[in-house]
């Protein structure tokens, strides 16, 4: 038999047994030439396109490529380990090892062409509808097209060029450093089976859930309390994420296979069958994977946390743009105020007309913090808040000597925290006034640039607010010191207003705002993220499940002699695939339980600082990763039921 002609039916063979590898190469193709397709668009250019989101875009690309490399190495060297036999036996004929590595290079080669061909084509197909979920996201109604980028090719090409050529370098290493005898057995050694637990192997598992507690006791304390120093937080962020690696590398390395071998004690060692393939091979397996699965669990939880805090973000847009545009559209100046209300009289649009004076004062709080902050962290006595009165807003009454709160940030409520009641002093050019706090309200009644970006604005008496006009500091005031909002009396003439606001040239007007504008200037820098970070989340749940997939895939077939003894013995398909069943609800349950218990904490530590909403995006978040994750433990049952169906 010619060299070219056994390269051929080994490709066959190759593709045969080997079609999941197959899938890994072109799903990585499809995925990063559709993705980079996005950077070379014309309608995502920086400047000229309906979406400004060139630059995040290919920043993100480098990551996908990081995580497409990393899967594509590691799915390499799991099928390169599976044809070890094959490589023995071609040595055991006579052949060198470089004609070997050639015979391998060259059947890689072929697939790695094939394969990119194909996932050039269904990347360029699925390109239209990744540009249409991103205009979707984004708020763009533009019409997706279709364009093919040849700079995307190329990118893809030089990229899956170097990607062969260290996957070559791996199989000619991983050939050199085994000899014959040893190609025999490499299948059989990838997975070390131990044997009765040691006691270090129970102080590592009760280490890692200390280690894993105090991480998440940690994150809890990062934004609240005394806020420390820069060098602080970061500190604390670093003992947070390197004990929570620490201790889950622990739980698989102790943990699991503790509890594991403490239910079958209690079953005085006596197992059924279900029990036999689930509980003793997740037992003896779990501390030969305790790495891979570390690594799992960790990719999980910062996708989980990622794709959660996106989306918490995105979520928030439509309160967000409400809290800082509280009007449908906002005047800080007459000129533009007489110009949009004359065209708004001329177009006969009805509209409610609210008019504040505001002054800008610093006001000392201290005695209303709910804790004590750290001198340096942030100083209670130079607050600069602005100040409306009571006359402008319906529904408030107060006394000359008392204050309301309204507006403040949720992001600065969570960090700076503030007791119902107490006394604030009022501070103007030449004197102070001690005024009893009232507590919080929570609508916001001047535009973000007057709480200077989520302080409290202060709701005084109408004559203590007069007396303010008459001291204020001048070096505090704004460039305009009155708000004039106007909300429209019909919903329906929203569309016809804001066509109005933009033909006046006010869209990116400092002295003039539209709410449902900047909804959608939100909507597009947070769904612009969500869509990154949610692509980059798949190529993660993905290779994820691949990774596991695989593994499972390779413990099936050493464990497929157990099955025939098994089968002879008369236990039947049904009896097998329930223990089938339990192995894979650990070997993938514990990891992405693990994951989404990792990825709460982190997210709930600092939600704030991304939106106003945290239970519902993250628990979306959550189930949708969870239904997607869950298909590879599906695939892997289908897998193992093909394995049983043949065991005999």
């Amino acid at each position: 038999m010619s060299i070219n002609s056994l390269i051929l039916k080994n490709l066959r063979k190759n593709l045969r047994h080997y079609y999941l590898y197959v899938f890994a190469l072109i799903f990585s193709v499809a995925l990063y030439f559709s993705f980079v397709t996005l950077q070379f668009d014309p309608q995502i250019d920086s400047e000229t396109g309906s979406v400004k989101g060139e630059a995040g875009i290919r920043v993100a690309s480098y990551l996908l490529l990081a995580i497409v490399g990393v899967f594509l190495l590691y799915a390499n060297s799991i099928f390169v380990k599976r044809r070890s036999r094959e490589i023995g036996l071609f040595q055991l004929v006579g052949m060198t090892k470089g004609r070997v590595f050639r015979i391998v290079s060259f059947e890689n080669l072929i697939l790695y062409c094939g394969s990119f061909l194909l996932g050039v084509g269904i990347g360029f197909t699925v390109s239209k509808l990744t540009k249409m979920i991103l205009f979707k996201v984004t708020g763009v109604s533009g019409i997706a097209q279709l364009n093919f980028s040849v700079d995307a090719l190329l990118q893809s090409l030089l990229v899956f060029a170097v990607l062969y050529v260290l996957i070559s370098i791996m199989n000619a290493v991983f050939i050199k450093r085994h000899n014959i005898l040893s190609l025999f057995r490499v299948v059989s050694s990838t997975e070390t089976k131990v044997g009765r637990i040691t006691v270090w192997e129970i102080i590592m598992g009760v280490l890692g859930f200390l280690l894993i507690l105090s991480g998440y006791y940690v994150s809890s304390t990062l934004f609240s309390g005394s806020l420390g120093s820069i060098n602080t937080l970061f500190l604390k962020m670093m003992y947070t994420l390197a004990s929570v690696i620490v201790g889950t590398y622990f739980f698989y390395k102790g943990s699991v296979r503790f509890i594991t071998n403490l239910l079958r004690k209690r079953k005085g060692g006596y197992l059924n069958v279900n029990e036999v393939l689930s509980l003793s091979s997740i037992m003896f397996r779990m501390k030969s994977n305790a790495f891979v699965l570390t690594i799992i669990t960790t990719v999980s939880a910062l996708a989980i946390g990622l794709l959660s805090l996106s989306y918490i973000s995105y979520y928030s847009t439509e309160t967000n743009a409400k809290e800082r545009i509280p009007f449908d559209f906002a005047m800080t100046t007459n000129e533009t105020t007489n110009e949009f209300k004359a065209a708004l009289d001329e177009e006969g649009i009805q509209y409610e007309e609210i008019n504040r004076e505001i002054v800008m004062a610093n006001v000392k709080v201290e005695d209303i913090l709910a804790e004590d902050y750290e001198e340096g962290s942030f100083n209670p006595n130079e607050m600069t808040i602005s100040i409306i009165s009571e006359a402008t807003v319906d529904g408030i009454d107060v006394a000359v000597d008392e204050m309301y709160f309204s507006g403040y940030s949720d992001l600065l409520a969570n960090v700076i925290r503030m007791n119902e009641q107490g006394t604030v002093s009022l501070q103007t050019k030449e004197d102070s006034y001690d005024m009893s706090y009232l507590g919080m309200k929570e609508d916001s009644y001047v535009t973000w640039t007057f709480n200077m970006g989520g302080l409290p604005t202060g709701i005084v008496d109408e004559e203590q607010f007069a007396a303010l006009q008459q001291e204020q500091d001048p070096t505090l005031q704004k460039e305009s010191s009155f708000l004039v909002g106007m909300n429209l009396i019909h919903s329906n003439d929203k569309e016809k207003a804001l066509s109005l606001f933009r033909d006046l040239g006010y869209r990116q007007n400092d002295n003039a705002y539209s709410q449902e504008d900047h909804k959608q200037l939100l909507r597009q820098a947070f769904g612009l993220s969500m869509f990154i970070v949610g692509y980059l989340g798949l190529a993660f749940l993905t290779t994820s499940g691949c990774i596991l997939y695989f593994k499972q895939m390779g413990e099936g077939e050493e464990e497929q002699p157990n099955y025939v003894i098994l089968r002879k013995l008369g236990y039947t398909q049904r009896d097998l695939l329930r223990g089938i069943r339990g192995k894979q609800l650990f070997s993938f349950g514990i990891p992405l339980l693990v994951g989404l218990i990792h990825s709460y904490f982190a997210v709930k530590s600092g939600w704030f600082y991304f939106g106003t909403e945290l239970w519902a995006p993250m628990v979306i978040v959550m189930i949708v990763y969870t239904l997607l994750y869950s298909g590879f433990g599906a695939l892997s049952v289908l897998y193992y039921k093909k394995l049983i169906r043949h065991s005999l």
